[in-house]
């Protein structure tokens, strides 16, 4: 596999990208809760500038994707990063705090036409052979960075401080540009149709998706789920501070005992995923998590907060394997991409109000209540499944028959 000159180029990419996301998430974070007394409002606004963008454009970044030369769209969009940061750092040293926000928008932005031409690049230079293997080790590396991106992240912060966090991003991601411009040049693009052509293909993708009881039954349970998962994401320091008593420095290491376990999930869910029910194994993941997500939000004792993370990160991987698998099973090749780019935006959509609105939560209420909202929402989610469990039980009890 090492021996495609694109696999190995494009995985030493994502490897710098990867490092320079995690070390600007962590050193916005940590700054601005020192800067604001660990204000939870300017915390939940700090996930929204990192996530909103997977919502904003994941349906048009795949798009001009496809109508732009991928090597060329992927140099310019990890320069063009480098450059926000660097912008960022400027308004930074004359005090305005404010441009982090900004500048991890617009990074997170610019991602969004970055991946998309990282799998063109894959499905047209890659082997058939080899690219089970590549998606695999792409996975692995997202995994490695979730252990491992928090504790450098925050290491660099609290040992060198925030203008030297930034410095390293914009090299890293300047560093992942050079790497990729090795790549040989692209082959022309066709021509594609205009933006009447793209309107039209994303309405007929929303039909299709209107039409179809399971995607429409997956759409609403994603987006449940998003919404759960949003209006605790922003909340996971103040977990450290107030219900566990510790510096928040300490939450790195809940964040890599959470993606260990997914790690080692998603390994096991490899070995069982054929002989369990994609729609069974979402069900089971969706309510264990639930389950976990009440647990850790009421728990003040390490000792119970620590096996909680680390189920909750193991039954990850039923979760997105489950929707993936059935989001394939039950969609045309032709309507492959608008639908998966269809169900993402509703996950992420959600999950961006959820983080809009955890802090003002989060003081109306309290983190317990926020906590246990969110593991009655997946609850919620793992119930909408129901019609489709039984549709296919149905389905299973009347084929011998037939």
């Amino acid at each position: 596999m090492w021996s495609n000159r694109y696999i190995r180029t494009i995985i030493l990419s994502r490897a710098l990208l990867h490092s320079g996301i995690w070390i600007r998430n962590y050193a916005v974070l940590l700054y601005v809760t020192d800067l604001t007394n660990n204000n939870s409002t300017y915390v939940s606004l700090i996930s929204v500038a990192e996530f909103a963008p997977l919502f904003l454009f994941a349906l048009i970044g795949g798009t001009f994707a496809d109508r732009w030369r991928p090597k060329r769209t992927m140099v310019w969009s990890d320069l063009l990063s480098a450059f926000s940061v660097g912008a960022v750092l400027l308004a930074l040293l004359n005090g305005g705090w404010i441009a982090l926000l900004v500048g991890s928008f617009v990074s997170a932005s610019l991602s969004q036409f970055s991946q998309p031409s990282a799998m063109k690049l894959y499905k047209r230079h890659v082997p058939g052979e080899l690219l089970q293997s590549a998606m695999a080790m792409s996975q692995t590396l997202v995994a490695v960075f979730t252990v491992l991106g928090p504790v450098i992240g925050t290491f660099i912060y609290l040992r060198f401080g925030i203008e030297a966090s930034l410095v390293l991003t914009a090299l890293l991601f300047l560093g992942s540009s050079l790497v990729l411009s090795s790549l040989p040049r692209d082959a022309e693009e066709p021509k594609s149709g205009g933006a009447g052509g793209f309107f039209k293909e994303l309405a007929a993708g929303m039909r299709y998706i209107g039409s179809n009881r399971p995607l429409r039954t997956l759409s609403l349970t994603f987006a449940v789920v998003g919404l759960a998962s949003g209006v605790t994401q922003p909340l996971q320091i103040f977990l450290v501070i107030e219900r566990l008593g510790q510096d928040k420095a300490f939450l790195q290491w809940l964040v890599m005992t959470n993606g260990a376990a997914m790690l080692a999930g998603g390994i096991a869910i490899m070995g069982i995923a054929k002989k369990v029910k994609p729609q069974l194994l979402l069900m089971v993941g969706l309510l264990v998590t639930a389950v976990c997500t009440a647990g850790i939000g009421a728990s003040t004792a390490i000792g119970i907060t620590i096996p909680l993370l680390v189920i909750s990160g193991f039954v990850y991987p039923c979760i997105q394997g489950g929707i993936q698998t059935l989001i394939v099973r039950n969609t045309e090749g032709a309507f492959m991409g608008r639908v998966s780019g269809a169900i993402t935006p509703a996950f992420m959509g959600m999950m961006v109000i959820g983080m809009s609105l955890s802090g003002y939560l989060k003081n109306a209420t309290s983190l317990l209540a926020v906590y246990a909202g969110s593991g009655a929402l997946i609850i919620v989610g793992a119930l909408l499944l129901l019609p489709l469990v039984a549709e296919k039980r149905g389905h299973a009890k009347s084929g011998p028959a037939a």
